[in-house]
């Protein structure tokens, strides 16, 4: 950090939109180096750390910030509107982790409408009274005064389908060292080309997975508990749905060298148009049968087959309905 200590420290932002928290966890565990962090730039928001306000970022110039770090999808109207205002105040937006780069696991409730989801959420959920007839309303006036909600979205949207992102650091959550390559890239202003994927190979997951691999074929498939694996075959061949052939490389192959199959967080390769047909394609052509009712069912032993082929890219595949309306 000694080439960059005399400099004037960046101005950074972190946010989060819909998400679960993990890719900000993932900024705390680049460990010893948030202490550089410190030494390096002055967080002027980051929700779960610092206590930055809108405000804040409203009163800043245009371009005052270096470089901001938005986590999370785009559900709702507050979502977009710092999303917004971000991209106005950032030098650089770079959509962090994989529910900024294609959606998300939250972008699997696109397989439905707002209503379905607040009815639901709201009136149907196991945890509420029977009574319950509530559902949420984006404006409420009260005694002290109206209390406003952001507007939920009719779909949920990735971050680069609201405002122009110049890098996407991909993975759920990404590795910390990719969130060390970003920050020290902009810090040196060694940036590479803008639209790229920071952190990520241009080759598939298997290409860099160790495991056994012979001809797939399968009979069947299984969930990772349901049987014993064998520690060196790939997964894959063993009956267990795994997404590596349709997934960028660049994690570490962490999850199958745990006996876990891919999930697909970092997308699909380049060469990969839609990385859920690609998976459907995939898993379809090692069954080792060619009777259609044969298949049928050795596929039904898949269970959620839209949840494992889009887990985290529903808003960004070709077959997705249009994300555009609100």
């Amino acid at each position: 950090m000694a080439e960059v200590a005399d400099k004037k420290k960046l101005q950074i932002a972190i946010y989060w939109g819909a998400a679960c928290g993990g890719c900000d966890v993932a900024v705390l565990d680049t460990d010893a180096f948030i202490l550089d962090v410190a030494e390096l730039a002055d967080i002027r928001l980051w929700p779960i750390a610092v206590d930055g306000k809108y405000a804040d970022v409203v009163a800043m110039e245009d371009g005052e910030l270096d470089l901001v770090l938005f986590n999370g999808a785009v559900r709702n109207s507050e979502n977009q509107k710092i999303a917004e205002l971000l991209r106005r105040k950032a030098k650089v937006m770079v959509a962090l982790g994989s529910c900024a780069h294609l959606g998300g696991i939250p972008g699997l409730a696109n397989e439905c409408g707002r209503e379905e989801i607040f009815h639901r959420a709201y009136l149907e959920n196991p945890s509420l009274e029977e009574s319950n007839v509530v559902l949420p309303v984006t404006e409420k006036k009260v005694a002290a005064g109206t209390l406003e909600i952001p507007h939920f979205h009719r779909a949920v949207r990735r971050l680069s389908d609201v405002v122009d992102v110049d890098y996407f650091v991909p993975g759920c959550p990404p590795a910390p060292d990719q969130i060390k390559a970003v920050l020290l890239a902009v810090a040196g202003g060694e940036l590479p080309p803008v639209g790229s994927v920071v952190g990520a190979s241009d080759r598939a997951l298997c290409d860099e997975c160790e495991r056994k691999k012979d001809e797939k074929k399968v009979t069947r498939f299984r969930r990772p508990w349901q049987i014993i694996q064998d520690p060196e075959k790939c997964l894959l061949e063993q009956g267990i749905v795994c997404a590596g052939s349709v997934t960028r490389a660049g994690c570490g192959v962490r999850c199958p060298d745990s006996g876990m199959p891919c999930r697909g967080c970092y997308g699909p390769p380049p060469n990969v148009k839609d990385q859920g047909a690609k998976f459907i394609s995939a898993i379809s052509s090692i069954v080792e049968s060619r009777d259609a009712d044969e298949m049928a069912r050795v596929l039904d032993e898949i269970p959620d087959v839209l949840g494992y082929a889009y887990r985290f890219g529903l808003p960004a595949s070709t077959l997705q309905r249009s994300t555009r309306s609100q």
